[in-house]
């Protein structure tokens, strides 16, 4: 078994302990965090999401988790991933352009009943140096993220100097240098 607490509400934390096996499957399977569970507290069924969890740091299995009691009605902060889309219909991605992801995910406050598994971002019609900014991403209803202003989720940058010129010239000075080392 693996111990837990429950926290928030209003109500005292209440120590917890969890199925090894379950618990490992269920975080190793991705979206433990945005995930709400409810939970069996002495036969009482109390709403939560898990906070924090700690993993051995050796042998990569958990060791504790904290778990945040819903009360109906409330918000919280969490990391909503982006999922990016359309990357072919992206002109400056076609000709060559580089996608520069400055948020894999933002921290957003959410309504309780209604986390978003992830907000989806449209790269068509990008081109070099456009970027792609908060205000042009259609957010769940309710969703607002922490972060103020209209800021930048991902631009596409144009091919370097570097990238454009020919391998073949850069393979053949190293052959030429070589006898001239061995004098």
């Amino acid at each position: 078994r693996i111990p837990g607490v429950v926290y928030g509400g209003g109500e005292a934390p209440t120590p917890i302990s969890l199925d090894k096996k379950q618990l490992t499957q269920l975080i190793f399977a991705g979206h433990f965090l945005t995930t709400i569970f409810e939970l069996d507290i002495d036969g009482k069924k109390e709403r939560a999401i898990p906070r924090d969890y700690q993993l051995d740091v050796v042998k990569d299995f958990p060791l504790h988790v904290d778990f945040l009691r819903l009360k109906p009605g409330s918000r919280l902060r969490v990391n909503v991933p982006v999922h990016f889309i359309n990357q072919e219909a992206s002109p400056g991605l076609k000709r060559g352009g580089t996608l520069n992801i400055v948020y894999h995910a933002v921290e957003m406050w959410v309504p309780a009943d209604n986390i978003p598994e992830a907000i989806t971002a449209d790269l068509g019609g990008l081109e070099f140096n456009d970027s792609l900014h908060i205000s042009a991403i259609a957010l769940p209803e309710g969703c607002k993220p922490t972060q103020s202003g209209n800021f930048t989720i991902a631009s596409i940058t144009p091919p370097s100097k570097a990238e454009e010129a020919p391998a073949a010239p850069a393979a053949a000075a190293p052959a030429a240098a070589a006898p001239a080392a061995k004098k």
